[in-house]
């Protein structure tokens, strides 16, 4: 049918020559609009779990800097918040409390995104500092 078609429309010699440039086409230019696609998909996961991982340190730091609060409490709160609403996003959560002294709390939370290439681990790690509460007499 498309050789039918060729030959009524065109010469002969400029038929052969572009027959089949149309699937050619296709198998260079889908590839690529398909790993485009992939390439904003995974920036959005990206995105999802660095906002998640920034969420989950916030709740951390804010348990952490009440008076009072016990010694594990900012940990606990962002490994919950990691686990809980942030799960699809942030993969493997772990939260610690170094670089804290006794006027600034900081809370880190890591994990890792989940991606379209397999064996392909992204590390996403966020920290959040902030002054631990203090009540003063006036």
């Amino acid at each position: 049918m498309m050789r039918a078609r060729c030959r009524r429309q065109w010469p002969r010699n400029q038929c052969r020559r572009d027959c089949g440039a149309l699937v050619l086409t296709y198998v260079i230019i889908v590839p690529v609009f398909m790993l485009a696609i992939m390439v904003v998909i995974q920036g959005a996961l990206w995105y999802l779990a660095r906002e998640a991982a920034l969420a989950a340190a916030r709740q951390g730091a804010d348990a952490a800097r009440v008076p009072g609060a016990a010694a594990g409490a900012g940990t606990r709160a962002a490994l919950a918040f990691a686990r809980n609403d942030a799960s699809g996003y942030l993969l493997g959560p772990s939260a610690t409390v170094a670089g804290s002294s006794a006027a600034t709390i900081q809370i880190t939370v890591s994990g890792h995104i989940p991606t379209f290439v397999p064996g392909l681990v992204i590390r996403m790690s966020q920290a959040v500092q902030a002054p631990a509460e203090k009540f003063v007499a006036p």
